[in-house]
């Protein structure tokens, strides 16, 4: 059994450079483990929506459902801060951009 490298292009945060990011400053894609993608608000139904806006276009341009691990809620009351934190926990390749490397080194290998 042989073992192929595929070549992925990351960008500093170590996700593929054409993810979609989330549109607002206050949201992140964070580090490991899980590659939290986080979206804080004061408004629950902002950071949701923004949240499903971000998913729908991570998975059009995945191909496919991102795999999400756990929805984490918390908040912070700090001044200053967004009350809010929405966290999606994902799958790292999925953000890494595997899943479309994995079908453009079949699509050249068929």
């Amino acid at each position: 059994m042989s073992e192929e490298t595929i070549q992925l292009e990351l960008n500093d945060a170590g996700v593929s450079p054409g993810l979609p990011m989330p549109s607002n400053p206050r949201d992140q894609i964070q580090d490991v483990p899980y590659r939290p993608v986080e979206f804080r608000d004061d408004d629950l139904p902002a950071a949701l929506e923004r949240c499903a806006g971000w998913l729908k276009q991570a998975q059009q341009w995945l191909g496919e459902p991102v795999d999400v691990l756990a929805v984490h809620l918390d908040y912070d009351e700090r001044d200053g801060y967004p009350y809010y934190d929405l966290k999606l926990l994902c799958n790292e390749e999925d953000l890494a951009g595997v899943p479309l490397a994995l079908r453009e080194r079949d699509d050249t290998a068929g």
